[in-house]
């Protein structure tokens, strides 16, 4: 069974959120493997320097590479990916999974973004919008995708 890694920095403080993503988990049961990784962001002055925030990524990078699991196909959530169409998602998340990996990592970076660092490593950089979103929603909102990728692919009709 595939193993989906979502390594996110903060965690969801509001209980609808948590909610949410129970939920979420109890329906992707059915299909993978979830994992749900929280890192604390690093801790920043109300009106940080462009060096203290490089200086923040780069720690949150070393976190994030110690978390990812070891032979995952890297997917960070940032603004300069690709932002398919759910059917486009879950085309790339079957192509995946029988290309040999076993497990696919999604990176969710504090509100500063992702270190560059993390970003090379990428198999693929997915983008959920234009927009800007709150980190906490952008978690439930990748879970909702993940679920109807696999529904998707199995020909359910979740998706239309």
């Amino acid at each position: 069974m595939l193993k989906i890694t979502i390594i996110a920095l903060g965690h969801l403080k509001e209980n609808y959120l948590r909610e949410a993503s129970k939920e979420y988990e109890k329906r992707l049961s059915a299909f993978c493997r979830l994992n749900i990784i929280e890192i604390e962001p690093q801790r920043l002055s109300d009106n940080p320097s462009d060096a203290e925030i490089s200086a923040a990524l780069a720690k949150e990078a070393e976190k994030i590479n110690a978390s990812v699991p070891q032979g995952s196909y890297v997917v960070p959530l940032c603004i300069e990916g690709i932002s398919p169409g759910s059917v486009q998602l879950s085309d790339k998340l079957s192509s995946v999974q029988v290309s040999g990996f076993s497990n696919i990592c999604f990176i969710i970076g504090s509100s500063y973004g992702i270190a560059d660092e993390i970003k090379q490593k990428a198999h693929y950089k997915l983008s959920m919008s234009n927009m800007t979103f709150p980190h906490q929603l952008a978690r439930i909102m990748l879970l909702e995708q993940i679920y109807r990728s696999f529904k998707i692919s199995n020909g359910g009709t979740y998706h239309k």
